[in-house]
């Protein structure tokens, strides 16, 4: 069997240094070594939608083998400057917590931050689902790190819900080597950027999960003995990083819209890895394991998620307002928590109480039942266009549902079914 390596350092005229892309077992001393001369390249075309790929570029699904032979090496340079497209557009999701308070950029980047457990592969699924309702373009997921049960789930959703044939998935695996972990980024980049620039199409790119290529990048650099930074972490991170996310931009062909879930470790977020990652992003939405624990789905923390896109000129003084409100109306009911629960609700003045209320209100009115989640939770999933999220939240603020129950928000979509 063969095994691939890629050189890394040359030592000398006769030593090079290696990261193997394969399993090393059956490897001895005196093993002959073929140069290839090229470094990994992938086939590109129609072809691959419908397909899982490993690195390589080989499938790895039960359908037919892609057969292309027109090829393109992973490593390319981010598009020049005067290429780029400055014009600034929302990406809707259909998700209301996120377009209304954290909304995406269309050919930007964001991150879905949280610790194990909190939802951030569901997220990543619904968003899949929802994007077939607004555009007719490509959608790429990339695993990195993935478990094998968490991929074939994916693939057998997508098939059900018929979206497969527009659609990508790239794995490597956990139990594959660090170097396959670190490279497959750069291959499911390669396919969006084929799409983006020759097929002149929008591209949905989900990484599940860039802390992952940031670990294989750590466990590359100790295998190759080089010192290593703050908190274990390689020297090199902010550059590996950034030769990544670069690449991920807005052309006059195309847009390559990026949303990646972040795993914070022990739930830091001043840890070096999503510090790093956090500079690269247009918007973050970061999962709350407080909200999870309170069954608040999506779990999605609306007072340290944040986008630049709450621009007035970009989203409108309207959405501006109203996010605004939102925030600052959640914001001071989380102040009032402490007094609560040391005097109770009765004890806060009739205008606190007022505030409570529409905050609560609010807080189960930003829940949502997904598409991904229909087989266990047996609740119907919804997406709600944006300007019916911002009625509904519109509606809460200005006290038109003051006498229902705050329980009736809990898991609907747009604002009407409290009433009905």
């Amino acid at each position: 069997m063969k095994i691939p390596l890629e050189v890394v350092f040359q030592l000398n005229s006769n030593i090079v240094r290696c990261i193997a892309l394969h399993s090393t077992q059956g490897l001895s001393r005196g093993v002959p070594v073929e140069d290839t001369g090229s470094p990994i390249d992938i086939p590109i075309g129609n072809q691959l939608l419908g397909h899982i790929f490993n690195v390589f570029g080989n499938t790895i699904d039960s359908g037919e083998k892609v057969n292309i032979e027109r090829r393109k090496s992973i490593y390319q340079l981010p598009p020049p400057l005067d290429k780029r497209v400055t014009k600034t557009e929302i990406f809707q999701t259909g998700i209301k917590v996120i377009d209304v308070l954290a909304p995406l950029e269309k050919g930007g980047k964001a991150g879905l931050f949280g610790g194990a457990g909190v939802g951030k592969t569901v997220l990543l699924t619904e968003m899949i689902h929802n994007m077939i309702g607004y555009y007719s373009g490509v959608s790429i997921f990339c695993g990195i790190g993935e478990r094998c049960r968490e991929g074939e789930e994916l693939y057998r959703q997508m098939k059900a819900a018929g979206v497969m044939k527009d659609m990508i998935m790239v794995f490597s695996q956990m139990n594959e080597p660090p170097g396959c972990r670190f490279k497959v980024g750069h291959t499911a980049l390669t396919m969006a950027e084929y799409f983006r620039d020759e097929e002149r199409k929008d591209v949905l790119l989900l990484i599940d999960n860039i802390f992952r290529f940031i670990q294989a990048g750590m466990e590359v650099s100790g295998l190759m003995g080089l010192m290593p930074s703050r908190l274990g972490y390689q020297a090199s991170l902010a550059t590996e990083l950034a030769q990544l996310e670069e690449r991920i931009t807005n052309t006059s062909s195309g847009a390559i819209t990026s949303i990646q879930a972040v795993y914070v470790p022990a739930d830091d977020l001043t840890d070096p890895s999503a510090v790093h990652t956090f500079s690269h992003l247009a918007a973050s939405i970061v999962l709350s394991r407080k909200k999870s624990s309170e069954g608040l789905y999506p779990a999605v923390d609306p007072l340290k998620s944040n986008s630049k896109m709450i621009n007035t000129s970009v989203v409108g003084e309207k959405h501006y307002i109203i996010a605004h409100e939102v925030k600052s109306t959640l914001s001071r009911y989380e102040n009032l928590k402490g007094i609560i629960a040391m005097l109770g609700l009765d004890q806060l003045s009739l205008e606190d109480r007022h505030l409570v209320r529409r905050a609560r209100q609010l807080e189960r009115f930003l829940t949502q039942p997904f598409v991904a989640t229909e087989n266990f939770s047996g609740i119907k999933g919804k997406m709600v266009d944006l300007e019916d999220s911002l009625n509904g939240c519109e509606r809460i603020l200005n006290d038109e549902f003051k006498s229902y129950s705050e329980d009736t928000f809990y898991m609907i979509g747009k604002i009407d079914e409290v009433i009905k």
